[in-house]
């Protein structure tokens, strides 16, 4: 029997042109090409990131908003998503032996990461030769390891600090609300184990987070499906601001890092795939779209919804399982930000303030990108990462600000891996454990697979053998 239940599909009557405009992937791609366009063109009429204008302002506003409403979710997202994902555990049989060969893998995956990482600083020699004109700069945040355990103890329940300060000349004070996402994570798993202690009379209480969950999911759905609009926005004001000559002084630093991506991306996840017996194109014509959007918007947990959808829908991977491994991943599987970028900046930062690093050193790198991966917590950016490996290896931390300039032309490159490691180990795993819908994955990818989610009403409605797929509970082999 299927391990994976779905609806029958109308069959598409669309003609070649149509499939071609409405298809996702289309759509993201046109939106990057709009963008670069209209920040070429911004340029041209004398727009930078100092003395922006009109149409840069106007690019800025709507790359900013789209940002702004995926970061709105977040919070309510992860909450609900990791206490559903932990509570699903309880429909699969041999949970523990799962979450095990989930960790399992991410640590193997972020191991190769690593290496690679290591193994493109030492040959590329980036920090020797960075362009003229750097100058060291204080990272705006810092992460080390007492921070990083201190951050783990929820300040209160929903992790909400409040920042405070005084603008001297406009004579008032500025406050911000900011949310510790290691502190939500640290919340929501505590209360997803809590509520399985509990047993039955915390059934409630997990019905009603499974359906905030999917009410949040198909919030987060509208807007993923305007995410071209963003793209649009996001990459013609970051072609404005950072253009290719903030490239120039670090060429050798960014194409290190987009090199070790590549190798990530195209040769390694790739041999997996195979090595497991599973088709290459399958893999990548199943998660691609979600790589597109992680690669536009620069965030994990944005992209959340649509890892998991392609990992259930595209991938095969069942659906009990794929609620546990994909916001698990989207919190703590980060080969882009936390393995290969701080690998290869950490040697940058060494070479370029002239430090040799040892042995002891280069494993030091290796254990905090393994291990310590969960302290970007899917949010954009690996800054903390970054700062984390330089504090625990004993380099100057001034080196962080040599490097932010290009930061989040880097950071889509790494957040595309990131997505792409967090649907490809799920996929290992139940191929592994004899569970996965080989079916589904060897699919044609027809039709409008996120059209819309009256398919997955369907299929949570129809029946798979006396209990229906959403107690049947995923067998681990």
């Amino acid at each position: 029997m299927s391990t994976t239940a779905r609806a029958q599909k109308a069959p598409d009557t669309r003609g070649p042109v149509r499939k071609l405009l409405t298809s996702f992937g289309f759509q993201i791609l046109a939106a990057l090409v709009l963008g670069i366009a209209a920040g070429l063109i911004g340029r041209q009429l004398g727009a930078t990131a100092d003395t922006p204008n009109g149409l840069s302002a106007t690019l800025d506003t709507i790359g900013s908003s789209y940002v702004t409403l995926l970061r709105a979710a977040v919070v309510p997202l992860i909450f609900t998503a990791i206490v559903a994902s932990i509570s699903n555990l309880r429909r699969v049989q041999n949970a523990a032996r799962l979450a095990g060969q989930t960790l399992l893998w991410f640590a193997i995956t972020a191991f190769i990461a690593v290496s690679i990482g290591i193994i493109l600083g030492l040959v590329i020699q980036p920090g020797s030769r960075a362009g003229a004109g750097l100058e060291p700069g204080e990272p705006y945040t810092v992460g080390t390891w007492w921070n990083f355990l201190l951050g783990l103890i929820p300040q209160n329940f929903l992790g909400l600090g409040v920042s405070s300060s005084f603008d001297a000349e406009a004579g008032a004070v500025a406050s911000s609300v900011n949310f510790n996402i290691l502190q939500v994570i640290v919340v929501a798993a505590v209360v997803g184990i809590a509520a399985l202690k509990a047993g039955k009379k915390a059934e409630p209480f997990l019905v009603f987070t499974e359906s905030l969950l999917k009410i949040i999911q198909r919030v987060l759905w509208w807007i993923i499906r305007i995410a071209p609009i963003g793209t649009f926005g996001l990459i013609g004001s970051a072609v404005i601001k950072y253009g290719w000559e903030k490239l120039a002084s670090l060429a050798w630093f960014a194409g290190a890092v987009y090199i070790g991506l590549a190798l990530v991306i195209f040769v390694v996840y790739p041999i997996l795939v195979k090595t497991h017996g599973l088709s290459i194109k399958q893999y990548f014509t199943g998660v691609w779209p979600a790589v597109q959007l992680g690669f536009v918007s620069r965030s994990s947990i944005g992209t959340l919804p649509l890892t998991e959808r392609v990992t259930e829908r595209n991938l095969g991977v069942p659906r009990a399982y794929a609620s546990f491994a994909v916001p698990f991943g989207a919190t703590t599987k980060m080969d882009g930000c936390a393995a290969i970028y701080p690998a290869i900046a950490a040697i940058f930062v060494a070479q370029f303030f002239d430090i040799q690093l040892n042995f002891v050193q280069y494993l030091l790198i290796v254990l905090v990108s393994v291990v310590g991966s969960a302290a970007t917590a899917g949010t954009t950016g690996a800054i903390v990462m970054l700062t984390l490996t330089l504090s625990t290896l004993g380099l100057p931390l001034e080196g962080v600000g040599l490097l932010l300039a290009i930061d989040p032309i880097l950071d889509m490159g790494r957040t595309a891996v990131n997505v792409a490691g967090q649907a490809l180990v799920p996929t290992i795993v139940a191929k592994r454990e004899g569970i996965l819908d080989e079916e589904l994955y060897n699919a044609p990818r027809e039709g409008l697979p996120f059209a819309d989610d009256s398919d997955d009403d369907e299929a949570d409605a129809a029946p798979a053998g006396p209990a229906g797929p959403a107690t049947e509970p995923v067998a681990a082999r």
